[in-house]
Parts: C-alpha cells; sequence; structure tokens
C-alpha cells in the first residue's frame, strides 16, 4: 500500500477520504430524520483504516515515526537499557522486537489506536458506534497522534476505552494503567477522573474552566513555571518554560483564541445539554467534567512551546463530549440533520488546519 501512495500525499489522503466518509454521513442523515444503523461497510473501513495507518511508510516525513522506529532497531539489534521514562511502552517495544518486523510493529501500534476507538464507540452507543467513531477519526488531532505523538495517542485511545468500562471496574483500572505507563500524561485525565467520583457537579467545573481564562490572561507565565516546578520528573514539562520556539505550527505564539474556541465547542455542548436540556447521565457529565479539567489546565498554560501536546490531554475526548447526548436521547427537532452538521462542521475545522492551510 505505501509503495502505491507517494509519501507527500499519504496523509492528504487519509483527510480527503474521510471528508467524502463525513459529507456521506451529512446527506444521509439530512435526508432523514431517523439515525442509520451500522453495516457492514462501517466494519470494512475500520480495518481498511488500520491497514492504511499501520502500513505507511517508515519515515521522518511522519515526525516521531523515524525516532521510534530507530529505538526499535536498536532493540531488535539487543540493546537493553530505557530510551523513554514511560516503562509500559518500553516494555511493549522491547518485546514486540523480539518477534516482530519493524512494519509488523507499526501495524500493531495502528491496530491498538483505531480498534481501541472502534471498541470504544462500540461499547456505548451499540448500533450507532459509527457516529462516534467516525466524529473521533475527524478529531483534529487524530491522524497527527496515530503517526508522530504514537505513545500519547495509544494512551489516549486506552483511556478512551477504560472510561467505556466503567461499570465494571477491574478492567477500567487496568486499562487505564496500561496507559499511564504508556505515556505519564495520562495521569492528568486519569486524576480529573477520580476527582469527579467527590464531586460529579459539571456547574463548578464550567466555571472553574471559565474562571481558567482571565487567570491564564492575567498571570499565565506563573502557571507555566508553577506546573513546570512541581517535580513529576518528566521531560515534556520543560516545554512549559523553554524559550526555544521553533517553525512548527503549534509552537508557543501567546494566547492562542482559535484553539481557545475550537476547546470551547465541547464546552458550549455540555452546557447546552446538561444545563438547559437537563441532560441526565451520570457517565456523560463524568466525562465532560474530565474535559474541562484537562482543558481547563492547557488554557493555564497556553501560551507554551508546543501547548498542543497539553490540549491533547482534552482534545482526545473532545468528539465523544459532542457526539453523545445525540446518540443517547431526543432533545432537538430534526435532530439527525443537526447532528450530520455537527460532525460536518467539527471536521471542517481538522481539514482547514490540516489540508487547506497546512
Amino acid at each position: 500500500m505505501n509503495a502505491l501512495i507517494p509519501i507527500e500525499y499519504y496523509s492528504r489522503l487519509f483527510f480527503y477520504v474521510t471528508f467524502i466518509g463525513v459529507l456521506i454521513a451529512y446527506f444521509k442523515l439530512r435526508g432523514s430524520n431517523n439515525l442509520f444503523r451500522s453495516s457492514l461497510i462501517h466494519y470494512l473501513l475500520v480495518y481498511a483504516l488500520i491497514l492504511y495507518l499501520g502500513f505507511r511508510p517508515v519515515s521522518v516525513f511522519f515526525g516521531d515515526m523515524g525516532s521510534y522506529a530507530m529505538i526499535f532497531e536498536s532493540y531488535k539489534n539487543g540493546y537493553d537499557g530505557i530510551y523513554q521514562q514511560d516503562w509500559g511502552f518500553e516494555w511493549f517495544m522491547k518485546n514486540t522486537a523480539r518477534f516482530l518486523p519493524l512494519d509488523l510493529f507499526f501495524l500493531l501500534v495502528a491496530f491498538i489506536y483505531v480498534f481501541a476507538h472502534y471498541l470504544a464507540s462500540k461499547r456505548l452507543f451499540k448500533d450507532n458506534w459509527h457516529y462516534a467513531f467516525l466524529i473521533l477519526i475527524s478529531s483534529f488531532s487524530f491522524w497527527s497522534y496515530g503517526t508522530n505523538g504514537i505513545r500519547n495517542g495509544m494512551a489516549a485511545a486506552l483511556i478512551l476505552l477504560a472510561f467505556s468500562f466503567e461499570k465494571n471496574k477491574p478492567i477500567a483500572l487496568a486499562l487505564a494503567l496500561v496507559a499511564a505507563s504508556f505515556h505519564q500524561t495520562m495521569l492528568l485525565p486519569l486524576a480529573a477522573y477520580g476527582l469527579t467520583f467527590i464531586n460529579n457537579n459539571s456547574k463548578y467545573y464550567l466555571w472553574l474552566w471559565f474562571v481558567c481564562i482571565p487567570l491564564s490572561l492575567a498571570a499565565g507565565g506563573l502557571f507555566e513555571f508553577f506546573f513546570a516546578g512541581l517535580g513529576f520528573n518528566d521531560s515534556r514539562l520543560s516545554y512549559l518554560t523553554d524559550g526555544n520556539v521553533n517553525d512548527d505550527d503549534f509552537a508557543s505564539t501567546g494566547f492562542r483564541w482559535d484553539f481557545l474556541l475550537y476547546s470551547a465547542s465541547a464546552v458550549f455542548s455540555g452546557y447546552y445539554f446538561i444545563i438547559k436540556k437537563q441532560f441526565q447521565d451520570v457517565w456523560y457529565q463524568r466525562l465532560l467534567n474530565v474535559y474541562l479539567i484537562s482543558n481547563g489546565f492547557w488554557i493555564l498554560v497556553i501560551r507554551a512551546n508546543f501547548s498542543n501536546r497539553f490540549a491533547y490531554l482534552s482534545w482526545f475526548m473532545m468528539g465523544l463530549v459532542i457526539v453523545y447526548p445525540f446518540l443517547k436521547g431526543d432533545f432537538i427537532k430534526d435532530q439527525p440533520r443537526i447532528l450530520g452538521m455537527v460532525i460536518l462542521i467539527y471536521f471542517l475545522f481538522t481539514f482547514l488546519l490540516n489540508v487547506i492551510l497546512a
């Protein structure tokens, strides 16, 4: 597959095909007052995505993929040290290097990443899982964290899957621990999740999210140095105070109102359904509150270099925050049509930044 598609078009093809899928869903929902059920084609698309993502060319063109390839090959050649602080992912690489070639390693990574999104969607929405899956893969960071930030992407996918097992605490806990061992930053949404068992009132967390904006505007630099100095022994926190900004689109460029507005779409969705429509669903309230806490943390450090890496700690669940009420209740006139429009608009932001402005 990777020999047939020039590497410079590989990512763009994913976005164009996803755009077609979003448009098909939009026009189907626009012409019907009912949600259409998943079919065989939706399952085939899941596995096609796994193959397309997993068999992409091994290249630095996909960012950190080149570094992961070098580490994997060094393990295959007998290296027994530790490259990263995320011991779970290191153990995963070391042991798969014993029996898998490099291309199948990346296929396995893609399978875990994509299948975890599918399984979480399936568990939460049964026959309507494909809407949740579609909005998750339409998310701004889905592709980049499946090809570049591989450890973080796998960890976030496992967190979503852990959340879907809320009624089965042993499985949820096991998945959460694996996710945190793959990428330590997942401890933030996990800590937020634990906090919701103390207080799960979304009104408080909505206020907290809004308060983070003026706090960041007034004293953003203080928060960056404060969090960087907490002593988590994680080199990723150096982004908070590192002034060496490169040409990356997400390097520090001040207060990012564009990404704040993007994040606010999920906040508005949660506010609308929980506060205005009185949507009573403990799981959804918990998910929204985790999002608000994690996204609020990002707002406080929004000026930091590569702040998108902190934004991802909330963005990975953003699609579910938006789509969940649409698939669990009947709140709006012509709700299926509105859902189609929401998915389309949500993806247009992704398409704008990853294709048109890239």
